[in-house]
């Protein structure tokens, strides 16, 4: 075979060569589709993979009917809170608590003839103005937390019928500190201390 001389390049029969090659490639190129590159999914450990069939999770869900849409409004806190927020529960817990009046004469009765027993009692003699008041709250709170109904309050009618402690005590049971204790409240019989005591009725605890 004849040699090119030095310098020349490649003889005719190697660049023939070169260009069949180089056709057949092109062709065979040409009916190759590149493949597709695909970002990465996120994988949390633990976690199922999906299939390539099943469609994907970014795709928005399919619309829900009327009673999904109810329902899942019925679980929301917000319709929790408006429940608990309610303007009937909000009046209810802003009403004030009624004042304890006068005893019914009947309950009075029962009491000054102990067929209702009188299951405690204090006597207010010797204190100032405002420890009495302090012994009394005390004393009708721990006999409702006990459990007692009925309880005598002795108040002494002070000098001339005018003591401070007597003008003082009605004050006292119907203030706001003792509404939610006392339930009523009428002057003692005369074996009890008569003006210079009370029958006082306490609410259930």
């Amino acid at each position: 075979m004849a040699r090119s001389p030095a310098g020349k390049g490649p003889p005719k029969a190697a660049s023939a060569t070169s260009e069949d090659d180089t056709r057949i490639w092109r062709r065979v190129t040409s009916t190759v589709t590149p493949p597709v590159h695909r970002k990465a999914a996120r994988v949390t450990p633990g976690a199922v993979l999906p299939s390539l069939d099943e469609p994907s999770p970014m795709a928005a869900p399919p619309p829900r009917g009327v009673a999904g849409k109810k329902r899942d409004a019925a679980l929301t806190p917000a319709s929790a809170g408006r429940a608990t927020n309610s303007p009937t529960s909000k009046t209810a817990a802003l009403r004030p608590r009624s004042a304890p009046g006068e005893l019914e004469p009947r309950r009075q009765r029962r009491l000054s003839r102990e067929r209702d027993p009188i299951e405690a009692r204090i006597d207010l003699h010797g204190f100032g103005r405002f420890e009495a008041e302090d012994q009394l709250r005390g004393f009708l709170i721990g006999c409702q937390m006990r459990g007692l109904r009925s309880v005598l309050v002795i108040t002494g009618q002070g000098r001339r019928g005018g003591g401070i402690i007597r003008a003082s005590v009605h004050e006292w049971l119907t203030g706001p500190h003792l509404r939610g204790v006392v339930s009523g409240f009428a002057s003692a019989h005369q074996r009890h201390g008569g003006d210079g005591a009370l029958y006082v009725t306490l609410k259930p605890r």
